[in-house]
């Protein structure tokens, strides 16, 4: 397939970062792709970031989709309620594909402070935002893929395996999610419904490059900070491999799997934005691990 025209997506947690280039990539589709977030132009998230839903949806519509930028906080069960029954109104019941990508947890993660030492409220809310969203979201807006007998699934993680992730409460979040891919699979194995886990590598995030000092034009420089964010990817690498998957008529394949941009870009063989290949995986077995 090369459209999902008259395909109806949300991205959860799409105001920046990986979140912005999965919707934008959908766009490409011809999908309608509703952007969901906290900050707005007229209100900001705790996050205090820049970044708005409103232009995510205006890169959707420059891609050649059809951009709907809704304010919701996930962790809000009320907010995300009403939102899911705007979607089912709007669309006529009809949800093909939902991105469960809220996060935010970077400024409550305390690296270095073991599970004694780091702030409880801050692990916490991590894992509210982080899990507690997801399952919210996905309560909500499966039942109309089970009504219509279809759809995708994609819960956005940090790796593909259990191992410990450097901290406690980072490190449950991310295997949590990996599990809830895996779990909602097996719920729903007697409905055409495909859920999947997937990873970045190393991510050049808005907020990684501004961590390093650099911009994409020079984010090599990063590495002098951190040697391995040389082999890091930008956001439009997995918004690549989430494209691919979602045009996939065989995406059933991978049902309940944990996928990597590594892994597809050699199934489906594209590319970053700056045309390179990156491979987290090998990397990291030659250089982290």
């Amino acid at each position: 397939m090369t459209t999902l025209k008259n395909k109806v997506a949300i991205v959860a947690g799409a105001t920046r970062g990986a979140g912005r280039a999965i919707a934008t990539k959908l766009g490409e589709t011809e999908a309608t792709v509703y952007v969901t977030g906290r900050t707005t132009r007229h209100e900001l998230s705790p996050m205090q970031r820049r970044e708005t839903i409103e232009e995510t949806a205006e890169l959707v519509n420059e891609a050649g989709g059809h951009g709907i930028p809704v304010q919701v906080d996930h962790t809000d069960e009320q907010q995300v309620q009403q939102f899911i029954k705007k979607v089912k109104k709007d669309q006529n019941g009809q949800l093909d594909i939902l991105v469960n990508d809220i996060w935010g947890g970077d400024p409550l993660t305390e690296w270095g402070k073991d599970i004694g030492e780091h702030s409880l409220d801050m692990g916490l809310q991590l894992h509210k935002q982080a899990v507690l969203s997801h399952i919210i979201t996905s309560h909500y807006a499966v039942p109309l893929m089970k009504k219509n007998n279809k759809g995708l699934i994609i819960e956005i993680t940090d790796g593909t395996d259990y191992q410990y992730r450097g901290n406690f409460y980072y490190s449950l979040a991310k295997i949590s999610n990996i599990h809830m891919a895996y779990a909602t699979a097996q719920d729903l194995k007697d409905y055409n419904i495909t859920s999947i886990a997937l990873t970045p590598g190393f991510l050049r995030s808005e907020a990684m490059l501004e961590l390093f000092g650099v911009t994409e034009d020079n984010w090599e420089e990063g590495a002098k900070v951190e040697p391995h964010f040389i082999a890091s990817e930008t956001p439009f690498y997995i918004g690549e491999a989430l494209k691919h998957l979602a045009l996939d008529p065989q995406v059933r394949r991978f049902n309940g799997k944990t996928l990597s941009t590594w892994g597809l870009s050699e199934i489906y063989d594209f590319k970053d934005i700056d045309g390179t290949q990156p491979h987290w995986g090998n990397y990291y077995e030659e250089h982290v691990k």
